[in-house]
Order: structure tokens, then sequence, then C-alpha cells
């Protein structure tokens, strides 16, 4: 079994996420089992991506918890999108949200901390089907509250799920064919790393746009959860980082 984690830019449209059903038919394929962890579709200006929803009232600047709960509701929308097109394209899948997915959390609304994963629903409905969608960036404290992961908690997510269900790896698709030297949408010279260790890589995230979120690699890191970061378009190796 694998994670694959997909981000807002390969959730955008129905073209681009052909390509996230493309991948997990190939992980299929592959390693048997698929857990998914989608984003919230698009970015700001788009009308379901996480900063457009949280841009609805001025008074979610408040309500911390109501916040929390609009924001995770991009997610939501996007599993069930594209829970909905493998359906189509002939993937069977089931979508664990909420309570389901066993996320458990604590700290901040809207910067939460994953305490524990209780594996027992995932694994019952792992026993029934391969494809199995989970909605990044959030969870539910111990009074039941939706509470979110901080900007790039999905990738928190996906490998935290690597973690409790002793995955292979994560894999992280993206706009870019993997982690590279420099951004490629500003330096043309740049080239992608084909591997990194965790030594080397963590550096990298300390930048205004990092490739993944810094607390999930570092929890990839004390997990001992390998990543492969690769691009969504194509079949182009990407970047694989080990322990």
């Amino acid at each position: 079994m694998i994670i694959q984690k997909f981000g807002g830019i390969a959730m955008k449209d129905e073209q681009i996420r052909s390509e996230c059903i493309n991948h997990i038919k190939d992980g299929m394929k592959e390693y048997g089992k698929v857990i998914v962890v989608v984003s919230a579709i698009g970015r700001l200006g788009d009308p379901y991506a996480t900063d457009s929803l949280l841009r609805i009232t001025d008074a979610f600047t408040t309500a911390k918890a109501a916040s929390d709960l609009a924001a995770s509701c991009g997610e939501l929308i996007g599993a069930a999108v594209l829970s909905a097109e493998l359906i189509r394209a002939g993937v069977p899948n089931t979508v664990l949200h909420g309570i389901q997915a066993g996320i458990l959390t604590s700290g901040d609304f809207g910067d939460g901390t994953i305490t524990k994963i209780d594996t027992t629903t995932i694994s019952k409905h792992l026993n029934v089907t391969d494809c199995i969608i989970i909605p990044g960036f959030q969870g539910m404290d111990e009074d039941g509250y939706v509470m979110t992961l901080g900007r790039g908690g999905s990738d928190l997510t996906a490998i935290a799920l690597a973690a409790g269900l002793q995955a292979l790896h994560t894999e992280f698709f993206k706009d870019v064919p993997g982690v590279m030297t420099h951004d490629p949408h500003e330096v043309a010279t740049s080239r992608k790393f084909d591997s990194l260790t965790f030594d080397e890589f963590l550096p990298l995230l300390d930048c205004d746009k990092p490739i993944i979120q810094k607390r999930a690699a570092l929890h990839a890191l004390e997990t001992a959860i390998p990543l492969y970061i690769r691009g969504i378009a194509g079949t182009e190796t990407g970047t694989w980082i080990y322990p």
C-alpha cells in the first residue's frame, strides 16, 4: 500500500484530475491498495479553494471554530469530485472523512496537531476496496470539532496516514517534475534531483513556497517514511527522499 497526495494544482480542473486518476490506477496496479489524500480544488480565486472559502465573511477572523469548519469543506468537495470521477473511470473507491478517517487533533483551530490516527475504520474498508480517499488538512479534536492543520496541512495528513498504516512510501504530485535546484518557473536552468536524504532536503523547505510542508517532512523523518515527489503530468521520474 502507498499514500498518494494530490494538491490544489493537481485537483484544479477535470483535465488535470484525469492525470490524478491515471496515477491512482498505476499505483493500484503496482502496489495493490492506494490511500488518496486530496487538497481543496485550485487556489485563491477558484470558488472551492481554501482561501476563497475563508473570504466568504470577515467574521471568520474571530470565530475560529467556524472558520475551520468552513475551511475543511474545500477538501470534502475535492474528495467527492475525485471519487465521482474515479467511479466514472471504472475505479471503485470509498471516501472516509471526519470521524471516519480517525484523525484526532489537538491545539489551536487553524494550526492543529495530529495526536493520533485510529486506523480501525480505514483498515476495515481496505478489506473491501483498494482505493480510499481521505480529505487532507483536517481532523477532529476530543470534543468532536473539526480542526485544520495549518497551511500545507494536507501534506501532514498524508505522511501521518503513511506512518499509521505502515505504507511503503508517500507520493506527492506537483506542477514541477520533482525537487529542483531552483524554482523552474523563475530559473530556466534549474535541474531536478533524482534523490536526496532528509538532511539534504529539509533546508530546501526554508523558503516562502516550500514544495511540501516542513512540519510534514519532519514527521516523515521521525517515522522513517520515504517520500517520492513527482510531476502530475506525464510519467517522468521524480525525486526520492530517503531517511
